[in-house]
Formats: C-alpha cells, structure tokens, sequence
C-alpha cells in the first residue's frame, strides 16, 4: 500500500497575503498638462485658469489620477493644485507623478488602513505574482508594516517561497 500524499502546506499555519486582493476598481489616467501649455513649454497663468474653469472635470468621476508634464517645462506649483481642485469631487486621488507613483500612493493608503493584528505571531507569505499592477513598493510597504508582528515574512509561492525575516 502506497503512502498518503499530505498538503503540508494546507494544513500549516502560513498565511498568505495576495495584494491583488487589496487591488482598488477604478481607472487609472496620465493627466498631461503640456497641452495646457503656450508652445507645450510656457505656462499662460491666464489662460491655464481658463482651460481649468471651462474643462469637464466629471469625466474623471471615481479615477484615480497621476498629474505630469511631459515636457520640459517648470511647471508652477500653483497648478498642480488648481487643477486637484478641480478634480476633487470627481477623483478618487490625485498625485503628481507618473502611474507607478498613483499606484505606491494608492497602496500606501490601503497599507495604512490595513488592520495586521490577525498576523500576530503567525508564519505569513507575500505572494508575489500578480496580474494586476501592484507597485513594487507595496511589497517593500507590507514587509516592513509586518514585520513587528509576525513570526516570519516569506515571499513568493507556498511551494517555493523565499525567506525574508524570522523573529527570534
């Protein structure tokens, strides 16, 4: 009679933290302000408060939006923040920055939220692979909220995982 094969991994203790599964819905936009711009590089503070008043903010309802200039220009600070007034009761979040940074950003207000109590003391993974854009700095953001708490952080896969920390 053949052995029994075991699911070890089944009937461990391990916890396994997906951040895909904190994944918020909503679109993501590059809001580019170059075109908002004199020869796409001066900055007519006139004319940019007119294009703010006169442009259909609520087609950005419930997005999350990354503010950026793609051109060379200085952009003011000032407009940063005219436009996120304007885009404020539309948008879930504003940045300036690139999608990578909306994407930390939005992850580092999940992270803070995230209520870590139910990992104290326990053998927690970090999945790695995920086929939504969780931002790398998520990872390095959990590992170092969880760390205090919990008995090991691993990385990766039950089957095949990395070992990161373990709490002596």
């Amino acid at each position: 009679m053949k052995d029994e094969i075991i699911n070890r991994v089944a009937n461990s203790k391990l916890i396994t933290i997906d951040l895909e599964d904190y994944y918020p819905e909503g679109q993501r936009v590059l809001f580019d302000i170059k075109d908002w711009l004199f020869d796409g590089f001066v900055l007519r503070e006139k004319d940019f408060r007119r294009q703010a008043l006169e442009f259909d903010w609520s087609q950005y309802q419930d997005s999350y939006i990354a503010l950026t200039c793609s051109s060379d220009a200085i952009i003011p600070g000032w407009a940063y923040m005219l436009l996120s007034i304007h885009l404020e009761p539309f948008a879930k979040k504003v940045v300036i920055g690139d999608l990578e940074t909306l994407e930390s950003s939005i992850y580092q207000d999940i992270l803070n939220q995230l209520d870590i109590t139910e990992f104290k003391d326990k053998p927690v993974i970090i999945k790695g692979c995920s086929k939504k854009p969780v931002p790398q700095n998520a990872y390095i953001m959990l590992a170092n909220k969880l760390k205090p708490y919990v008995k090991s952080i691993m990385y990766g896969e039950a089957c095949s995982s990395v070992p990161l920390y373990k709490n002596k």
